[in-house]
């Protein structure tokens, strides 16, 4: 409509954000670290502005988890206010008491006639033996938050930190054998203008693949220098070997990961979103999800909860939607393990 003599001229909209590719591009998601570079471990807060819908899907048989059951169908607590993420082993998930405090001071969570309990999942991997046995508390999950507010607007910091920061991979042969694994993260914008957003902590027994041509890209190595490659000696019926030591520790691994969007979706969709994106998982760390793993994924809608509220999206959306989730975490690992 053209403008009336005499009406003042209206400012153009302000232009997006430059794109970060990490999971900080979703609208309504902020995320920061606490790390201990001498202990070799930290933990990953991943804040949603306003609650986010959200499920979780386990599919490895060590997991260690806060605050699942509350995200299956049918529970009373329909919005989530953050997600942390950790190493530490089951003692990691003290660190999200940090972030329930960190919450509450700021009147934030589910409101109860005694205030509001802030709704704060977690997921654990373990890297105790990596270097002092030590591990994220309720204070680090508070100084992630304060991390999360302090960073904002900024590339999230990705490689050894946070959750990722004793992360190993490539241990099948042994953990004399492993290479550091790390956090990743990575975002995608799609045509209609939602972005799907991955953060991940890399701890796999597995090696790391290049999802395109199914090269190694991190793993252990002969001592000439050629990959090992674990996974084929799976495939062909044997447990791989080097020679003599012990067999892997079978709970030492875990990869654990976030997928967000500000797409508008029910728990169901949510819950559909999570499984397809361990399908990106699958591609980039083989094996994947074994008995020696804790394989968790979250998944989030930051949209307004009337957006989500019907299961308003369509079935052949949410299919991109998934497309998209699987190929940005399976991209997010890559990075984890090439920062």
């Amino acid at each position: 409509m053209p403008r009336e003599p005499g009406q003042p001229r209206q400012p153009p909209p302000p232009a997006p954000p430059a794109p970060r590719d990490d999971v900080t591009d979703v609208p309504g998601i902020r995320c920061g670290h606490w790390t201990d570079p001498v202990g070799m471990t930290g933990c990953t807060v991943v804040l949603a502005k306003g609650g986010a819908a959200a499920a979780a899907d386990v599919r490895g048989a060590a997991p260690g988890t806060r605050e699942t059951a509350l995200l299956g169908p049918g529970r009373l607590v329909d919005r989530i206010d953050a997600v942390l993420l950790a190493g530490g082993s089951a003692f990691g998930l003290a660190a999200a008491d940090g972030v329930m405090t960190y919450l509450r001071e700021r009147g934030i969570g589910f409101p109860t006639a005694a205030g509001p309990v802030p709704i704060v999942p977690a997921a654990i991997l373990y890297d105790l033996a990596v270097g002092a046995p030590v591990y994220p508390d309720a204070a680090a999950g508070h100084a992630a938050c304060l991390a999360a507010e302090a960073t904002e607007g900024e590339p999230l910091a990705q490689g050894r930190v946070g959750a990722g920061t004793g992360a190993t991979v490539g241990k099948l042969f042994g953990g004399d054998r492993a290479v550091p694994g790390g956090l990743g993260s990575a975002s995608a914008r799609l045509p209609d203008g939602a972005t799907v957003g991955a953060v991940v902590a890399v701890n796999a027994i597995g090696d790391i693949h290049d999802p395109d041509s199914g090269a190694i890209v991190a793993g252990a190595r002969a001592p000439d220098g050629d990959w090992l490659g674990g996974y084929a000696a799976l495939g062909a019926g044997v447990w791989p070997t080097a020679g003599p030591g012990p067999e892997p520790e079978p709970i030492a691994h875990t990869t654990i990961a976030v997928v967000a969007t500000d797409a508008p979706l029910d728990r169901s969709a949510a819950y559909r979103l999570a499984q397809c994106a361990h399908d990106g998982l699958a591609r980039a760390i083989r094996p994947c999800h074994t008995p020696f793993d804790g394989d968790t994924i979250f998944a989030l809608s930051t949209a307004p909860s009337s957006a989500g509220a019907a299961g308003s999206i369509a079935p052949h959306t949410l299919a991109i939607l998934c497309a998209v989730a699987e190929q940005t975490l399976a991209r997010a690992v890559l990075k984890a393990v090439g920062a």
